[in-house]
């Protein structure tokens, strides 16, 4: 198998200045291991660190959780393993039941294939609209039906800038619930009124979509003081529509600033200062998008 670039190792946790309420869920991390625990996909762009094994990237997960004072998560699939589920799967089994996973399945997934994800605690399938990957939007919007019929739903990397228009009206029509990564990755520099964040907004208003407020470090270095207005748009137009993640161990950085997870949580409560709205975000929004048991 051809070496990759190393992802370089995430940085000990920090504490934020304040930690998440109690059940507060980290709906956005990766899981990883070496070609030694999990096969890679040849497709991937970099390797997890060989030096690490499965159990100390699940050690280091953990940790990173207990600094932020979150006892829920969401392990969203690494394509560095492509359909080979395995490694989130071995994740969320030894996590328990608050835990749910994101997985990656193909245009041509059966129902069969969803079944299974149901019964892995799996809450949903993503696809990436910027890069692409092994889940187009025309599969994703045909699989909706059956999605549905499992409880599960389409979650997705796409930019507002480029994209919010063109499928926007799809995600007015799906019978599944569509979440989008990163506050869908705007162009900073054409402002929150730019037409595609606008049309991002109504469709949070209307209840059509969620977002995740995530991946900041990948549009804005710390203290991500340049996301503040377009996480405040979101939270403003429908705080009972957002969710907050870590992105934890941050791979694929392409030339961003490895962050801390505590900064991180630091620069959402910077924004989000009222804790009626923190405590639908980091708690009650999740446990009803994930299906999180009651406490």
């Amino acid at each position: 198998m051809d070496k990759k670039p190393i992802a370089p190792r995430p940085p000990q946790p920090t504490r934020p200045k304040e930690k998440a309420p109690p059940l507060a869920c980290d709906s956005h991390a990766h899981m990883l291991a070496g070609p030694k625990d999990f096969p890679l996909w040849e497709g991937r762009v970099e390797d997890p660190d060989p030096s690490l094994d499965f159990e100390d990237w699940l050690t280091g997960y953990k940790a990173n959780l207990a600094a932020l004072g979150c006892s829920r998560g969401v392990i969203v699939h690494s394509i560095f393993y492509g359909t080979d589920n395995a490694v989130t799967v071995e994740a969320l089994r030894r996590l328990g039941d608050q835990f749910k996973g994101i997985g990656l399945l193909p245009d041509t997934a059966s129902e069969a294939d969803i079944a299974q994800f149901a019964a892995w605690n799996m809450a949903g399938v993503r696809l990436n609209y910027v890069h692409g990957g092994v889940l187009s939007w025309e599969g994703a919007k045909n699989m909706a039906p059956l999605l549905a019929a499992h409880g599960l739903h389409i979650q997705m990397l796409m930019h507002a800038h480029l994209h919010m228009e063109e499928i926007a009206a799809d995600i007015e029509r799906l019978s599944v619930p569509v979440c989008l990564d990163h506050i869908a990755w705007p162009d900073l520099s054409l402002g929150v009124d730019d037409a595609g964040m606008k049309r991002l907004c109504a469709l949070l208003e209307s209840g059509k979509v969620w977002v995740k407020l995530s991946g900041l470090y990948r549009l804005s270095n710390a203290p991500y003081e340049e996301t503040d207005a377009f996480v405040a748009a979101l939270v403003n137009a429908n705080p009972e529509r957002c969710l907050w993640g870590s992105d934890w161990p941050h791979i694929m950085l392409n030339g961003a600033e490895m962050p801390q997870s505590g900064g991180m949580l630091d620069a959402f409560h910077r924004v989000v200062s009222a804790e009626h709205d923190r405590q639908l975000i980091l708690v009650e929004n999740p446990a009803k998008l994930y299906g999180f048991p009651s406490a």
